[in-house]
C-alpha cells in the first residue's frame, strides 16, 4: 500500500534539457533536425538490405539489425521530449516511464553484443576468409543476431523489474530529458546501494565482454592486413574496420562513463549530455559511417533510384 502512495498516485516530472531561451530553440530545432536525419538514414539502410539480395550476407544482415536498433532507441526518446517540449507537459506515467526504461535498456545491451559479433565477422572474414562460409554461415548469423536481442531484452527486464520495485516520493522530478534508471534512482526514498552495485556488474558483463571480443578481433584483424601482399585489399580491410572501430568507440565510450559511475559522483547536466550524444546523435551517425564508406550499400541505392525512376 505504501509503494502505491509513493509511486501509483502521481505522474513523475521530466525537466528536460531545454528551455525557450534563443540558443535553446535553436538546439531544440537541430536536435531535430538529426532525428530526421537518423531516422530517415535508418530506415533507408533497413530497406536497402532486404529489398537488395546482394546485400543478404552476413555482414549485411548483421548492419541491418544495427540500423534498426538504432531507429527504436531515438524513437523511444526524441518523440516524447520534442511532445514535452511543444506541449509544455513535462509529465510521464509510470507505465510510459517504464517502457522507455524497458526499451532503452534493452536496445542498449543488444546493440553492445551485436557490435561485438560485427567485429567477429570481421576477423573471421579477414583472418579466416576460407572458412568465412562455414563459421558466419546464415543460420549462424541469425542465430547470433537473435541472440542479441534475447541477451538485451532479458537485462532490460531486470533493470526494469528491480528500478520499479522502489518507492518513489519527493519532488519527483526526473533531471533528465528521459526515464534513465540512473536519474530515477535519486528520487527513491530507499536505499539504492545494492541495486547500484547489481547494475555496475551488469555494466561489467554487457560492456566490457564485448569490449572485449571486440579488442581481440581487431588486434587480429590489424595484424591480418598489416602483412596483406595487396594494397587494395589492405585499403579495403581499412576501411571496413576503420568505420566500425569509429560507431565503437562512441558508442562504448559514451555508456561506459553514464553507466559505469556510482550515482553519487553523477553531474545531471553531464549525464544529459552525454545521453544526448549516443541516444540522438550515434543513430545519425552510424549509417553515414557505413554508407558513405560503403561501395555496396552506395550501388544498392543507386539501383534502387533507378528502380524509382523507371517506374515513373
Amino acid at each position: 500500500m505504501a509503494w502505491e502512495n509513493h509511486t501509483l498516485n502521481s505522474n513523475f516530472i521530466l525537466l528536460g534539457i531545454f528551455d525557450h531561451s534563443p540558443t535553446h530553440i535553436f538546439l531544440f530545432s537541430l536536435v531535430l533536425g538529426i532525428f530526421t536525419v537518423a531516422f530517415m538514414g535508418n530506415t533507408i539502410m533497413v530497406l536497402l538490405i532486404y529489398l537488395d539480395t546482394q546485400l543478404h550476407t552476413p555482414m549485411y544482415l548483421l548492419l541491418s539489425q544495427l540500423s534498426l536498433m538504432d531507429l527504436m532507441l531515438i524513437c523511444t526518446t526524441v518523440p516524447k521530449m520534442t511532445f514535452n517540449y511543444l506541449s509544455g507537459k513535462k509529465s510521464i506515467s509510470l507505465a510510459g516511464c517504464g517502457t522507455q526504461i524497458f526499451l532503452y535498456v534493452s536496445l542498449l545491451g543488444s546493440e553492445c553484443f551485436l557490435l561485438a559479433a560485427m567485429a567477429y565477422d570481421r576477423y573471421v572474414a579477414i583472418c579466416h576468409p576460407l572458412r568465412y562460409s562455414v563459421l558466419m554461415s546464415q543460420k549462424i548469423c541469425c542465430l547470433v543476431a537473435v541472440s542479441s536481442w534475447v541477451v538485451g531484452s532479458f537485462d532490460g527486464i531486470i533493470v526494469i523489474a528491480v528500478a520499479l520495485s522502489f518507492p518513489y516520493c519527493g519532488s519527483r522530478e526526473i533531471p533528465h530529458f528521459f526515464c534513465d534508471v540512473p536519474a530515477l534512482l535519486t528520487l527513491s526514498c530507499t536505499n539504492t546501494l545494492l541495486f547500484e552495485r547489481l547494475m555496475f556488474i551488469c555494466c561489467v558483463i554487457m560492456l566490457l565482454f564485448p569490449v572485449a571480443v571486440i579488442i581481440a578481433s581487431y588486434v587480429r584483424v590489424i595484424m591480418a592486413v598489416i602483412h596483406m601482399g595487396s594494397g587494395e585489399g589492405r585499403r579495403k580491410a581499412f576501411a571496413t574496420c576503420s568505420s566500425h572501430l569509429m560507431v565503437v568507440g562512441m558508442y562504448y565510450g559514451a555508456a561506459m562513463f553514464i553507466y559505469m559511475r556510482p550515482v553519487s559522483d553523477r553531474s545531471p547536466t553531464q549525464d544529459k549530455m552525454v545521453s544526448a550524444f549516443y541516444t540522438i546523435l550515434t543513430p545519425m551517425l552510424n549509417p553515414l559511417i557505413y554508407s558513405l564508406r560503403n561501395k555496396e550499400v552506395a550501388r544498392a541505392f543507386m539501383k534502387v533510384l533507378g528502380r524509382g525512376k523507371s517506374g515513373e
